[in-house]
């Protein structure tokens, strides 16, 4: 019964004029950046964090949320009809739904698409509600040593799961957690690494970091890329499935479902890590695995319930234990502090119209991409005829002057071009920027866990195994590093990013 109370709170929050206008242009904006490619929902959230602090703090969540999983609706749609995926999550999207779209199939492909995600996003959303309590239940019994080695656990795993090599995503967020010290000690007062400058004596502003490294960067390697495109589908007509493609992806869609529920949870999971994982599942589970590449319905129906799937339910750590399970999630903790809200189990405690009003939000706004994408995928595609070099310095000016906001000062307009030039040798490095920002976001929780911890136990280290459950959690790290050091697993690792 508290379960339907908390929901019905919920829907109240949720379905207020304000609430129900920014999950509508978050879903707007979450299916045209997913629409036009390199600009994805990381960038995005990044530039729109200043926007934040003008608004309520549930009106900012959940419209960034709505960028965040309308993202994964508007990366199929060019996915399938252009062949090029406007959205990470959106790669294997292509290979059979751009084959469904050359056989003159386009619109089974896309209302499939849409059907799946509508149908993964309920279910998530559901999980999502489901798991919010026991979760948060378990958060409550943690202490620091606990917290400190979750947020271990969760940086171990990022790095594991991150594209690029594994020392490399170690070293990128040991950097993370250098650039967090940054600032004053809040215990001794002292300042860190300030070097004289005020600005800095309050840490790195993360607004301007975030968009220096994920914004900026990102539209200056965009403007190396030829945006032509080179092929374009016949008229788009018959959006309705046949009875044998329904018998065919329905199996995929409850497969792709399960999975991106599962995985989203992980840290460094979440719609990229879901939609590939399906599109393999589903291609070693079908008696006809050489129909895929070729226009098999089931390539894009499970991956497409994933990538939704694991957009949402990449939620449930952030929301109940304070852990983001990817970049996108660590930019949304910086949401949150904007608005002095710590995420973990103290946000549904705390804050429950605002837990539940996020959650329930999520399905509104997973019914109003259902009616946006099939009726307008004929005004998504036009948009891919406006070049890129057109629509960037409207975008940069906007940015600079949200950044300027801020404070009403050009520091944080200098410290966004200095990340800006940062973010993009790391593009050129081929370096991951992801673990970086994770490691700059759970940098201060994890000191501040760890020297909690040192006082009550008088800098006694050993007390962090003296807990089963931070010994347990400090335990999985540990064997993730040997597993992923060992030859054999590392060269699956590797085998399985590049595919």
């Amino acid at each position: 019964m508290d379960l339907f109370h908390n929901l019905a709170i919920g829907f109240a929050t949720a379905a207020q004029p304000a609430n129900l206008l920014y999950a509508f242009f978050g879903c707007l904006l979450g299916t045209l950046i997913g629409v036009l490619p390199g600009l994805g929902p990381l960038a995005t959230i990044a530039m729109l964090l200043p926007i934040t602090y003008a608004l309520q703090p549930d009106a900012a969540l959940i419209m960034l949320a709505g960028i965040y999983y309308g993202a994964q609706y508007g990366g199929s749609t060019t996915a399938i009809v252009v062949n090029l995926p406007g959205e990470s999550s959106s790669v294997v999207t292509t290979i059979d739904g751009y084959q469904m779209a050359k056989q003159g199939r386009a619109g089974v492909a896309l209302s499939t698409a849409a059907i799946g995600s509508f149908f993964a996003g309920c279910v998530a959303t559901l999980a999502l509600a489901a798991l919010a309590g026991p979760l948060t239940a378990t958060a409550l019994l943690f202490g620091p040593k606990e917290f400190f080695a979750l947020m271990i656990l969760g940086l171990i795993l990022a790095s594991v799961l991150s594209s690029g090599p594994f020392i490399e995503g170690i070293g990128m967020v040991v950097l993370g957690m250098l650039l967090s010290l940054v600032g004053t000690d809040l215990n001794s007062g002292s300042q860190r690494f300030a070097f004289g400058i005020p600005q800095l004596f309050d840490g790195l502003d993360f607004v301007p970091l975030a968009m220096g490294i994920f914004g900026f960067a990102e539209i200056v390697k965009n403007l190396e890329q030829d945006d032509k495109l080179s092929l374009v589908t016949q008229k788009i007509t018959n959006l309705f499935p046949t009875r044998d493609d329904f018998r065919r992806m329905v199996p995929a869609m409850l497969r792709g479902t399960t999975l991106g529920t599962l995985l989203g949870v992980l840290p460094g999971g979440g719609a990229v890590l879901s939609s590939f994982a399906s599109y393999t599942l589903e291609k070693k589970l079908s008696r006809h695995p050489g129909q895929f590449g070729k226009g098999a319905i089931e390539g894009v129906a499970g991956p497409e319930s994933a990538n939704n799937a694991g957009a949402q339910t990449s939620f449930i750590p952030l929301l109940t234990l304070g852990v983001p399970s990817n970049v996108v999630m660590a930019l949304m903790v910086g949401a949150m502090n904007i608005h002095n809200i710590h995420p973990g189990p103290e946000v549904m405690t705390k804050n429950p119209t605002l837990f539940w009003g996020l959650i329930a939000s999520m399905w509104v706004g997973n019914l109003m991409l259902l009616i946006l994408n099939l009726p307008l995928v004929g005004l998504w595609v036009k948009l891919l005829t406006i070049p890129y070099r057109y629509l960037f310095p409207a975008i940069m000016v906007f940015c600079s002057i949200g950044v300027y906001s801020i404070n009403s000062g050009t520091f944080e307009v200098y410290e966004a071009a200095v990340f800006c030039v940062f973010g993009y040798i790391l593009i050129k490095l081929q370096l991951p920027a992801a673990p970086l920002l994770l490691g700059l976001v759970l940098g201060p929780a994890i000191e501040e866990n760890f020297r909690r911890a040192m006082v009550l136990s008088r800098g006694d280290a050993t007390v962090l195994l003296t807990s089963p459950i931070s010994a347990s959690l400090l335990a999985a790290a540990a064997i993730a590093i040997i597993l992923i050091m060992l030859p054999t697993i590392r060269a699956r690792r590797e085998e399985a990013l590049q595919e």
